[in-house]
């Protein structure tokens, strides 16, 4: 093959695989069937007691085993993030009926996973170690647990994958970013396959007060299920979560060939800079904008042909706002014929996983035709008064949809899928 015919746009990627790991299930399966329940994952916090805290409720993955995904004896050198991203990688690959790649192969094979905090509760447990016993009880695999791109890491070495190995950190964008690099990795003719997404497991005490203190967390803790309620009036902050999202992306012509199933095209990526702040969005929506725009120019559409956003939507005031205005920006009139929705309303904020996450959201809307509802939208703020789909989940003939991930520094990413039935070669 020769890579200058590849080094090129019209160069297809498509999604083959899926897997998932959230507050919501253990199974893709069981994630759509809650989001399409409008249920809600945010519950009280389990893994400490949070007594100390004002916000006492998050997202965690419960009945998680990580020996149905990683032999027992290698538990030991990883921390949760990375358990979990091996685990919705296993459930990609099967999805995708995809094996590991022979030795020849393996260079066209490659993984970009994107994390935002990594090892935090090795960090606090191996702390606890050094002040309460002595530096020798340290773990000998404490660096490996901690290091975000071990999550890369560990998939690359599990299924062989010789092409790129890239770890993505930019905070709550990290996946979709993952998965955007991605993409323009199969199109730039490096490879055929890309493993991405994003993972994140960090409800810890120190996670959790660093938050509190930022008052950026719910303190709902009488109503958990309540607590994430984007665009509403009564919102309060977000519900911290955990989880992975993986998607397996193909070279159009590579899945063909071998009779893949197609979930949807990945066709546009957008990525800016607000340049304005180290956690406040830019006041006038533009860094969001401009992301939105630059995912419909690398996909040549027109801001017509979308029909559903998977928005940002965390459940804070300026956030919820601002998304809102930056969707009017791009989108004029048709802004308001859109459907938007936030399933943060449901999964709580999955952080560095959470593009990863709602990457497959956005994927199964489209496969599935059916928009996932905004839950607790209750009482619409006046001034994010798009359609948000409140409350039930919504049939609807989708084409085309963007997912949004915005993070701390001002960093922004935008993903566009379209769906495959409409782009068949």
């Amino acid at each position: 093959m020769n890579n200058q015919d590849l080094l090129s746009s019209d160069v297809r990627v498509v999604v083959t695989g899926l897997g998932l790991l959230t507050p919501l299930g253990l199974s893709v399966e069981e994630n759509w069937e809650a989001l399409m329940q409008g249920r809600s994952g945010v519950d009280k916090v389990s893994r400490f007691c949070p007594d100390r805290l004002p916000s006492r409720i998050c997202g965690e993955v419960k009945g998680f085993e990580p020996e149905n995904y990683v032999p027992r004896k290698e538990l030991k050198k990883m921390d949760t993030f990375i358990q979990y991203v091996l685990a919705a990688s296993q459930m990609a690959f099967d999805d995708a009926a995809l094996e590991a790649p022979d030795t020849e192969m393996a260079p066209r094979y490659g993984t970009i996973i994107g994390v935002g905090l990594g090892g935090l509760p090795a960090i606090e447990a191996n702390k606890e170690l050094l002040l309460t016993r002595e530096p020798t009880r340290i773990s000998p695999f404490f660096i490996p647990m901690l290091l975000g791109n071990l999550a890369a890491g560990q998939v690359s070495m599990r299924w062989g994958l010789k092409g790129p190995n890239i770890c993505t950190t930019t905070a709550c964008a990290s996946g979709n970013h993952a998965i955007g690099d991605a993409m323009k990795c199969i199109q730039r003719g490096l490879v055929d396959v890309m493993v991405a997404g994003g993972s994140e497991s960090c409800i810890t005490e120190l996670a959790m007060a660093g938050f509190c203190a930022m008052r950026a967390l719910s303190t709902r803790n009488d109503d958990p299920e309540s607590a994430s309620r984007p665009f509403d009036t009564d919102r309060d902050g977000f519900v911290m979560a955990e989880g992975a999202g993986i998607v397996i992306l193909e070279r159009y012509e590579h899945a063909v060939a071998r009779g893949a199933n197609i979930y949807a095209e990945l066709s546009g990526y957008g990525l800016t800079s607000d340049a304005h702040h180290i956690t406040s969005p830019d006041p006038g929506g533009d860094g969001a904008a401009r992301c939105m725009d630059m995912a419909l120019n690398d996909a040549r559409l027109e801001p017509e042909d979308v029909d559903y956003i998977n928005a940002h939507g965390t459940s804070t005031g300026t956030g919820d706002r601002l998304e809102t205005t930056a969707i009017k920006r791009t989108f004029g009139e048709h802004a308001y014929k859109l459907s938007v929705s936030s399933t943060k309303s449901m999964t709580g904020h999955l952080l560095g996983a959470a593009g990863g996450v709602e990457s497959v959201f956005t994927i199964l809307a489209l496969k599935n035709q059916c928009i996932p509802p905004t839950i607790n939208l209750d009482t619409p703020d006046p001034e994010c008064d798009l359609d948000f789909v409140p409350n039930s989940a919504r049939k609807a003939d989708i084409d085309c949809a963007i997912t949004n991930s915005f993070g701390f520094g001002g960093t922004n990413a935008s993903l566009l899928f379209q769906r495959a039935e409409n782009n068949a070669a």
